[in-house]
């Protein structure tokens, strides 16, 4: 027998610091509950580690595998392959990538369903703000370690304006945090 809602009112408006309580008496599972809350700290989090990852699939699968500008590691100014070894190898260390950037993904969608069972209410909108602000995180912290501390490999290394693409890349990052960060704000006022 289907079970529906029942007795749904709200207990209090969100206000600064509170959390917002709605009292329900059945769930359409047929789970009892006594209410459910508004919280966007878990999705949150699990958004941004899931951001993370996906950051790091579009870095690996658009710059390094479709457009072939870079590997992980380059070692030749323009960064091409000197033998069929050198590209191997570079593969290779793109695997351990992706290999790393799916297991974040992972971390990022088992916090995800942990978010989601725990019984709290979540927007959408929260969800992907936090996972275009691990975006911008990914590319901030790449950037500035792959691309100007470590020179393992630049954006579109070779070019007569490498340094350009590099700070444009480096950009991304608050610039997608900005808007992811915006995007959050404006999933809890909607929420409320």
């Amino acid at each position: 027998m289907e079970k529906r809602f029942e007795d749904r009112r709200a207990i209090g408006r969100r206000q600064e610091g509170e959390e917002l309580k709605v009292a329900d008496s059945q769930s359409t599972l047929g789970a009892s509950t006594s209410e459910f809350s508004f919280s966007a700290k878990p999705v949150v989090r699990a958004g941004i580690v899931l951001g993370l990852g996906f950051g790091g699939f579009a870095d690996g699968i658009v710059l390094h595998q479709i457009l072939g500008w870079h590997h992980l590691v380059c070692i030749t100014a323009h960064c091409e392959p000197t033998s069929i070894e050198h590209l191997q190898r570079q593969n290779t260390q793109d695997g351990f990538f992706h290999l790393a950037v799916w297991i974040v993904s992972l971390v990022g969608t088992a916090m995800l369903f942990r978010a989601a069972r725990s019984g709290r209410i979540w927007s959408g909108k929260v969800l992907a703000g936090a996972m275009l602000a691990g975006w911008g995180l990914f590319n901030f912290v790449e950037g500035l370690i792959d691309h100007q501390i470590l020179g393992i490999h630049h954006v579109l290394p070779g070019h007569p304006q490498q340094f350009l693409w590099d700070m444009l890349f480096l950009a991304t990052g608050p610039l997608f945090g900005l808007a992811g960060w915006w995007m959050i704000r404006a999933g809890k006022r909607e929420a409320r």
